[in-house]
């Protein structure tokens, strides 16, 4: 039996741990675990209870700190076939605070955005390039993005929390064909509330219990689509293995629901669209090779 790697990102805690051990418990199935997260004493502590784990303490927003871990993790297992781009942050200032009117207003904190949609960026890159490097099998290496329900409905008081989440779902429909082509599937996750150490007990009171979602769901769905194969969500709604990529997963309560992208507004923007592919695109600049504009 060859043995798995996976890669997290906020793996020390939360949804990310939660998956790791997840992993871990699997009988039929023998992983490497590589958790990364800028939080040491957590790191050393989930480590410590996982077989076939390692931890790399990484912030997650530079980038050669983040290359440092991939670089540590394929070193170490040798190959790569499941990255978690996981690591997120809600945003706690009030994007709408009023200000002294006699001067221009601070700029706003952007760390959600650096670390939930610029990171899973950095993240999803370095993916692709040492999931090429890594050894065939027959397992097809997979990337997840968690992003959240905040990404599919506007969230007010966490705008810039949302705009990210949305980010990261796009990001993940935009890259998906090239990256399938290259025999990686991709997904984004869009969980409801879970409870989780995103927030604070405090902030945690202001959304009613009956509305959280178990951890256990967002297992089941993230493991779901890792496993590969022809997909199915709760409502029934299938994609055959050929087709499984590229999928939004929204997660809420007990159940978990493959969400479709928006469709064009018309045949025009249908066929408009087109023409951002990669394959229109590098054909393009093939043919431009050479020419210059000079005298």
């Amino acid at each position: 039996m060859t043995k798995r790697v996976a890669f997290i990102t906020g793996g020390a805690s939360g949804i990310g741990l939660a998956v790791a051990e997840a992993l871990c418990s699997r009988t039929s199935e023998d992983w490497d675990l590589h958790l990364v997260d800028l939080n040491e004493d957590a790191g050393k502590k989930a480590v410590s209870s996982l077989k076939n784990a390692h931890f790399h303490k990484t912030n997650v927003t530079h980038y050669e700190s983040l290359i440092a871990a991939f670089e540590a993790a394929f070193t170490t297992s040798g190959r790569l076939d499941f990255v978690f781009a996981n690591a997120g942050i809600v945003e706690r200032d009030n994007f709408y605070e009023n200000h002294d009117l006699s001067k221009p207003p601070p700029r706003p904190n952007q760390l959600s955005i650096d670390i939930n949609l610029k990171a899973v960026v950095d993240t999803s890159y370095a993916a692709l390039h040492y999931f090429r490097k890594s050894p065939k099998t027959d397992f097809s290496p997979v990337l997840v993005m968690t992003a959240s329900c905040g990404g599919l409905y506007p969230s007010e008081f966490c705008p810039m929390y949302s705009a990210s989440k949305a980010g990261v779902i796009h990001f993940n429909r935009s890259i998906s064909y090239c990256y399938h082509l290259a025999g990686i599937r991709t997904f984004a996750t869009a969980p409801a509330a879970i409870r989780t150490n995103l927030m604070n007990e405090e902030e945690w009171k202001s959304f009613p219990q009956e509305y959280f979602t178990p951890m256990e769901t967002l297992i089941k769905g993230v493991l779901h689509i890792v496993d590969g194969g022809d997909l199915e969500d709760s409502t029934g709604k299938k994609y055959p293995a050929k087709e499984a990529f590229g999928l939004t997963v929204e997660i809420c309560g007990k159940s978990f629901y493959f969400r479709d992208a928006v469709d064009h507004c018309d045949q025009q923007m249908r066929d408009m669209m087109k023409f951002s592919s990669m394959e229109n695109q590098l054909a393009r600049i093939e043919a431009n090779k050479g020419n210059t504009n000079g005298a």
